[in-house]
């Protein structure tokens, strides 16, 4: 696994000098750049894609006014993914056009890509999370899953940081995490029909419905909470501000969730395969720490999670 968590960048440009020269300078910090035809831009961001940001040339479309148009309208549909403009011109968002500057966090020139490392730093990866802390959540995480789930192959991807608030499939499980040091939720994501395909191939002839999923699914949100509360509590000491709340808004209409926040989120994309028919379904977890994050008090109680799982230590609540 990386040190770092990346992120998905959607890359809007249609110079291919500048292309080049992006893709490269993603390879080298930890981005991971996508395209898609300019014809099919709001489509794709109306999917499940995750999103950390969105670089965007100020010559986009045909003529200025195409390109104003495409950045109002992705704007309009997505506001939570910051969107960087390159610019041939200015690196400064009071030289873009009036109607324009909300539409974009920062801008940077053409000719010096490296200042977008600091932009990057401002609104992509602003949260710093210890290395320790994504080993750690994937060990428990992968323990608790190949545990509850003994004849599925589990496996990970790298770890990565999203600013979109889009909800994955139909079945949401959701969880309050606290301590000295971090404060917010975990957030398990899955579509029924293909996990219930994984875990229960032959689930008419048992008498498996979307209950079963949603039993396992809970099960499994509260063997990872009660793991990862083990070891990365801490002293379990609150500090003053632990009572503040933010509302979270869910709109199942356009596959929406937001926790009151503009910080990214953490998140570990598992594939589950059933080692018998091949079939595979996906869960996505989320951790989004969104009343509190002060990684320079981390503590990592390294233990043997899956010898927790098995005793029984870690127990439903």
């Amino acid at each position: 696994m990386n040190d770092k968590p990346v992120s998905k960048i959607l890359v809007l440009d249609n110079s291919r000098e500048h292309i080049l020269q992006i893709k490269r300078f993603c390879h080298e910090n930890d981005l991971v750049p996508l395209k898609v035809p300019k014809g099919r831009v709001m489509a794709v961001l109306g999917t499940n894609i995750d999103l950390g940001g969105i670089l965007y040339s100020e010559t986009y479309g045909d003529s200025p006014a195409e390109a104003a148009r495409i950045a109002l309208e992705i704007h309009a549909a997505r506001p939570e993914l910051p969107m960087i403009l390159r610019s041939e011109t200015s690196a400064q968002i009071q030289d873009i056009p009036h109607e324009l500057r909300h539409v974009f966090c920062a801008a940077y020139l053409g000719s010096n890509i490296g200042a977008l490392r600091a932009v990057l730093d401002e609104f992509i990866f602003c949260l710093r999370y210890p290395n320790a802390l994504l080993r750690g959540i994937s060990e428990l995480t992968l323990a608790v899953m190949r545990r509850q789930l003994p004849y599925v192959s589990i496996t990970m991807d790298t770890p990565y940081i999203v600013n979109d608030r889009m909800i994955y499939g139909e079945l949401l499980s959701l969880i309050p995490l606290e301590s000295s040091w971090y404060r917010g939720y975990m957030m398990l994501q899955t579509e029924e029909a293909p996990f219930l395909d994984v875990i229960c191939p032959e689930k008419a002839s048992q008498g498996m419905n979307f209950r079963t999923v949603n039993d396992l699914l809970s099960e499994t949100t509260n063997l990872i909470w009660g793991a990862f509360k083990n070891r990365f509590t801490g002293d379990g000491s609150k500090s003053a501000h632990d009572n503040a709340q933010v509302p979270l808004v869910i709109n199942h209409k356009h596959r929406y969730i937001s926790f009151g926040t503009d910080n990214p989120q953490l998140c570990f994309r598992f594939t589950l395969k059933n080692r018998a028919n091949g079939r595979s379904s996906m869960i996505y977890e989320r951790f989004i720490f969104n009343l509190s994050w002060s990684p320079e008090n981390f503590k990592d109680s390294e233990r043997d999670v899956a010898g927790l799982v098995e005793s029984g230590e870690l127990q439903l609540f």
